[in-house]
């Protein structure tokens, strides 16, 4: 029987692991201090155990986080049939000194090796500082629209 909706098991499935190891930008979501949501294209790095940004320190996001750490973010595929992992979790941010090291190896991951390295070092000369923010699911879901579907379709599959 397959892992319902919510387990943190979800991100075994193959498919989750090739999404977490892949270079589509994650969708990350959080509540700014009005209470109004904010999404925002970002790099990630998966851990084994948490999904990693680094943002510069003054980020808007660096700012609320810390009062409003709960976060969610998706990563998902364009092409039909949609592949898509769902991720919610508490964010925790420290600033580190330098590049956080999972930053640097989105930028290989997405860049390529030598593309990557260049660009952490830009980055590096343009601040002293990053911010790491570390989210470990507390829930995910998994869709690929072809065994598992929204609730609702499947709702409607079952003549509910």
């Amino acid at each position: 029987m397959p892992s319902k909706q919510g387990d943190l098991s979800l991100l075994d499935n193959p498919i989750a692991q090739e999404l977490l190891h892949s270079t589509i930008p994650a969708r990350l979501a959080y509540t700014w201090k009005d209470g109004t949501p904010r999404v925002v294209p970002i790099w990630f790095h998966w851990n084994g155990e948490e999904v990693v940004f680094g943002t510069p320190p003054k980020a808007p996001k660096v700012m609320v986080l810390a009062e409003q750490p709960e976060v969610a973010l998706t990563i998902d595929t364009n092409q039909w049939p949609n592949k898509v992992l769902l991720i919610r979790g508490i964010a925790r941010v420290e600033i580190v000194d330098g590049v956080a090291a999972e930053y640097a190896a989105a930028a290989q991951r997405y860049f390529g090796e030598e593309q990557g390295r260049i660009w952490v070092e830009q980055v590096r000369a343009m601040s002293p500082q990053m911010a790491r923010i570390a989210v470990r699911p507390t829930w995910v879901g998994f869709l690929d629209f072809e065994t598992r579907f929204p609730s609702a379709i499947e709702a409607a599959m079952a003549g509910l």
